[in-house]
């Protein structure tokens, strides 16, 4: 029996690589230092959004790849494993101004989306429709939804159910102690090992807030507003989220997320007497370019790097994991250069 694939983290980007190589049949071993979900992938949000379409560039196309699979390739996670993830393909309601600016996204949509738009809308319907002083909005019909916390359970359930194992409360691990081939996907903390290894900053934590309102409006689209995005979950709550601090002393909640959470109150006024069922935090992982980090680390033979998710981690997870895939078990390398770690 040829000897497991070790992946190292068991957040976003560590489960997908995983699942992904165990679907392919490869035998795989998850290591994860304290719990699934210990890192920022453990979050509320679930915001499966597309960049805008103005100024198309490979990050962007990558992510619209990743979107438009998401459908088919949660669904088989939720068939292997039995496990619902949450997904659903709900769209986005945000507020629009009219004018040249707004024709030339709903234009750029129509040309980079594959079928996907943008329209605009002057009659919103649901009980979450902020307020746009044009009284016009826009819509999409490309955004998802999915419940982090769920998706992460699915795909833990789908690994081990395609003989992958997974464990957890393994203490923290150096690249020096485990064999390849190994994939990292270590969050926050592995980028400032990166950084130390390189010697050269490769990105760095930031702080973000959400939380879970109780209110039921599993058929509405969410809504992006204010820089918050909202999103209704199938099981009766409300994600608001999320906050980016660079300046912060810990990973706890604090008053940022009661004027997040107020913030979201005054845009959507349904949720204003809802009540807050869950704070969280955590340290998301932000790459120096931005871009995910995906790809060989420089200098250490058979070791790969999947990184710098951000908030864009669970977007993204189709597509990354399918490129670690692709190049551990066919030696197809189909990594754009913006992704690769020497670049970043």
């Amino acid at each position: 029996m040829a000897s497991s694939i070790w992946v190292i983290g068991a957040g976003i980007f560590g489960l997908s690589c995983a699942w992904e190589l165990a679907r392919r049949g490869a035998p795989v071993r998850v290591i994860e230092g304290a719990r699934i979900g210990a890192g920022s992938s453990g979050g509320t949000v679930g915001a499966l959004a597309p960049h805008a379409p103005e100024n198309w560039n490979d990050k962007k196309a990558m992510q619209r790849d990743a979107l438009v699979a998401a459908q088919g390739w949660w669904g088989g996670i939720a068939a292997a494993g039995g496990i619902d993830p949450g997904y659903a393909r709900s769209g986005r309601l945000q507020p629009a101004i009219p004018g040249p600016a707004l024709d030339s996204r709903i234009a750029a949509a129509a040309l980079h989306w594959q079928g996907f738009a943008m329209r605009p809308c002057r009659t919103p319907a649901g009980p979450l429709v902020p307020p746009s002083p044009d009284g016009l909005w826009l819509v999409d019909d490309l955004t998802a939804r999915i419940a982090p916390r769920r998706a992460l359970a699915a795909l833990a359930a789908a690994i081990r159910a395609a003989g992958g194992e997974i464990e957890e409360g393994a203490g923290p691990l150096h690249p020096d102690t485990l064999p390849g081939p190994a994939v990292w996907a270590t969050g926050a903390g592995g980028l400032q090992a990166l950084s130390a290894d390189m010697g050269r900053p490769m990105g760095a934590g930031v702080k973000g807030q959400s939380a879970l309102l109780g209110l039921s409006a599993p058929d509405a689209p969410q809504v992006y507003a204010g820089g918050l995005h909202i999103v209704p979950h199938a099981d009766g709550t409300v994600a608001v989220g999320s906050t980016s601090e660079n300046d912060f002393s810990d990973a706890a909640p604090d008053e940022r997320l009661d004027r997040l959470i107020a913030g979201a109150r005054a845009l959507c006024p349904a949720l204003a007497e809802a009540p807050v069922l869950d704070r969280w935090a955590g340290i998301r992982p932000r790459a120096r370019t931005r871009a995910p980090l995906v790809g060989p680390w420089p200098g250490r033979p058979g070791h790969l790097i999947a990184n710098g998710g951000f908030k864009i981690g669970f977007g993204m997870a189709p597509v990354v994991a399918a490129m670690i895939a692709d190049l551990l078990l066919e030696g197809r390398d189909s990594i754009p250069a913006a992704f690769r770690p020497e670049n970043g």
